[in-house]
C-alpha cells in the first residue's frame, strides 16, 4: 500500500495550493475531491474484488495524514467517506448473519462499495444540535412506511461535512419508539435539504452545513438489514468514530511545523535558542501523537475490537487532538505577530488545529473513557461513559 501513500503525498501538494482560497471563501474543495476520485482513492477501503484497493486501517491513517498536510478540510471529507466504506467493508459477514441480516443485505452492501470504488462520494450525517454524536440522545427518527415497504426518516443533522456534495449520506436515527439506533444510507435528492449554516473558525472548507431530512427509503437502505446495529458497530469498530480523525490532525500539525520552519528560515531566525526549542518540542509532541495513532492502527488490524485495541483508539484521538492544538499555537508564537495575519499559512493552520480537540470524540470524552476504564468503571453501567 506504499503506492496509495505516495499518491496521497502527491495530491497533498495540489491541495495545499488551493487550501487558502477555500478557507477564505468557506467553499467546498471540489477540485480536491475530483482529484481523489480520479486517483481511485475513494475506493481505498473497498475490497479488491469490488474494484477497490482493499486497504486496512493502518494504510488508511498513513493516507489521511499525507492528505491533511495539504488540506485538513479535504482530508476530513475523505475521512468521512472512508469511515462509511471502511466500516461497510470490515464488518464480518458472520457477525451480521448472526444478528439476523437477510441475504439481500450482502448484495446491497457490495453494490454500495462498487459505487464508491467507481467514484461515488459517501458522507456522514450523524451529529445533531445539542446532542453531538451520541446515538442514545438523537432525535432523528425512523419508522416503517404504512405499506410496510421501506422506511421514513425525519430529523435535523448538523456538522455534516460535504453537505450538498455527497451522492449519499450515512444517517444514524432512532426508531420512533426509542428502542433502536440504526444506520441508513440515504441518497442525496428530494427529502434531503441542506441549510447553509457553516461559517466556522476552522476547517471552513469542509462545508459542514446542517441537513434536514424528511425522506422515504427502501428496505435496502437499512445497513445490515437489521435494526439496532449502530451501537454494535460503534463498539466493535470505534476507530472510524475516533482514531480516524487522529491521523488527519497529526497531518495538520505536520503542516504547521513545516510552515513555521519555512517562515523562520526565510527570515533568518533559525539561530535563536527559543525558536529551536519550540521546533524541537513540537516535533517530539507530534511524533508521540503519531506513534500512538500508528499503534492504534496496527492494533485495529491485528486484534480488532479488543479492550486494549479500543483503549489505543481513544488514546490516539486524545493525544492527537491536544498535540496539534499545542503545536500550532507554539509555531505561531515562534514566528511572532506576522503569523497572525490573514493569508499567513500558520493563521489558517492554527484555526484548523483548534478543531481537533472538540471534534467527536472530544478530548474530554476520550479522557473520561480512558479514566473510567482504568478505574474499573462499568462503561455500560449507570456511571459509565457512553461516547455514543
Amino acid at each position: 500500500m506504499n503506492e496509495a501513500v505516495a499518491l496521497a503525498r502527491d495530491l497533498a501538494a495540489a491541495f495545499a495550493g488551493r487550501a487558502a482560497a477555500h478557507d477564505r471563501d468557506g467553499s467546498f474543495p471540489k477540485a480536491d475531491i475530483d482529484d481523489l476520485r480520479a486517483s481511485g482513492l475513494l475506493g481505498l477501503m473497498v475490497p479488491e474484488p469490488l474494484g477497490g484497493s482493499g486497504a486496512d486501517f493502518h494504510t488508511y491513517v498513513q493516507v489521511a495524514r499525507e492528505l491533511a498536510t495539504g488540506s485538513g478540510a479535504s482530508a476530513l471529507i475523505f475521512n468521512m467517506h472512508a469511515s462509511v466504506t471502511g466500516a461497510l467493508a470490515s464488518v464480518p459477514d458472520e457477525l451480521v448473519r448472526a444478528l439476523g441480516a437477510p441475504d439481500a443485505f450482502f448484495a446491497a452492501r457490495d453494490d454500495v462499495l462498487r459505487r464508491a470504488a467507481g467514484g461515488a462520494l459517501l458522507l456522514v450525517a450523524m451529529s445533531e444540535p445539542g446532542v453531538g454524536s451520541r446515538f442514545s440522545a438523537m432525535k432523528t427518527t425512523y419508522e416503517r412506511r404504512p405499506d410496510g415497504r421501506g422506511w421514513r426518516i425525519r430529523g435535523h443533522k448538523s456538522f455534516c461535512s460535504g453537505a450538498g456534495h455527497a451522492d449519499a449520506y450515512l444517517v444514524v436515527a432512532r426508531s420512533s419508539d426509542g428502542v433502536h439506533a440504526s444506520q441508513f444510507l440515504v441518497p442525496a435528492g428530494p427529502g434531503v435539504t441542506v441549510e447553509p449554516t457553516w461559517d466556522a473558525l476552522g476547517m471552513r472548507a469542509t462545508a459542514s452545513h446542517d441537513i434536514r431530512l424528511d425522506v422515504e427509503v427502501p428496505d435496502a437502505a437499512l445497513l445490515g438489514g437489521v435494526e439496532g446495529l449502530a451501537p454494535v458497530v460503534a463498539q466493535l469498530m470505534p476507530q472510524w468514530l475516533v482514531a480516524s480523525y487522529a491521523a488527519v490532525y497529526v497531518g495538520v500539525g505536520q503542516a504547521a511545523i513545516a510552515a513555521a520552519v519555512a517562515d523562520l528560515q526565510r527570515r533568518g531566525l533559525t539561530d535563536l535558542p527559543a525558536v529551536r526549542a519550540r521546533i524541537g518540542r513540537a516535533d517530539a509532541e507530534l511524533a508521540g501523537a503519531w506513534a500512538a495513532t500508528l499503534t492504534a492502527a496496527r492494533a485495529v488490524v491485528d486484534a480488532p475490537g479488543t479492550p486494549d485495541t479500543n483503549a489505543w483508539v481513544f488514546r490516539a484521538k486524545l493525544l492527537a487532538g491536544d498535540a496539534v492544538m499545542s503545536v500550532a499555537a507554539s509555531m505561531v508564537e515562534a514566528c511572532g505577530g506576522s503569523a497572525l495575519r490573514r493569508g499567513h499559512p500558520l493563521e489558517r493552520l492554527y484555526r484548523d488545529a483548534r478543531c481537533g480537540a472538540v471534534q467527536p470524540a472530544t478530548s474530554d470524552v476520550c479522557a473520561q473513557w480512558l479514566g473510567a476504564t482504568a478505574l474499573g468503571v462499568d462503561l455500560d453501567g449507570p456511571q459509565g461513559v457512553r461516547p455514543w
